[in-house]
């Protein structure tokens, strides 16, 4: 938080957490005047106008596309297909999460860790208490940006850390192999 003070007034911001979040402190007759001429000063909780017409366009794209929702769908399923055949734990998801089982809270953020410094990708670890106890887990999210060579290349990378770390794998089926 970073605070800047003169002798009628302070102004206080949040700068790393948020910074279009900023607090006022002042003389009675300058808060008045910073209400009737600059109330985009106090009322920062709305977002910049910048972001608002992204999100606008974003919304007005995707009202007339399906590609980007389709698209999410199939690369989500690509990848729980290719690590499920890989013989990676794969959980069962009727969402684009691909939750892949760990089941020990460290060594989820072992591999998450390994995957991020040795091999670039980030995953996060999902542990207690956003999952019970023995239930942890890495939660990907693929976007439609997601093409094959990445999808294969984070199979690869997950069969590496899952043997470095001495994870379990499923046994394939024949129709997979």
């Amino acid at each position: 938080m970073s605070t800047r003070c003169t002798r009628s007034a302070c102004t206080g911001r949040a700068a790393a957490a948020s910074p279009s979040a900023t607090g006022f402190a002042a003389k009675a007759e300058i808060i008045d005047a910073v209400r009737s001429y600059a109330p985009g000063f106090i009322f920062t909780t709305a977002l910049p106008p910048a972001i608002c017409s992204a999100a606008t366009a974003a919304i007005r794209h995707l009202k007339s596309s399906n590609w980007e929702r389709e698209r999410h769908q199939d690369r989500a399923a690509r990848v729980k297909a290719i690590l499920s055949a890989a013989g990676l734990p794969v959980m069962s998801s009727e969402t684009h999460i691909v939750p892949l089982f760990v089941g020990d809270p460290e060594l989820c953020k072992q591999a998450s860790d390994i995957l991020l410094e040795e091999h670039g990708v980030y995953i996060q670890p999902i542990n207690y208490p956003t999952v019970a106890k023995g239930t942890e887990r890495l939660r990907i999210t693929p976007s439609p940006y997601h093409d094959d060579g990445l999808i294969d290349g984070l199979a690869e990378a997950l069969l590496q850390v899952w043997q470095r770390l001495g994870l379990p794998l499923r046994k394939q089926s024949l129709a997979a192999e």
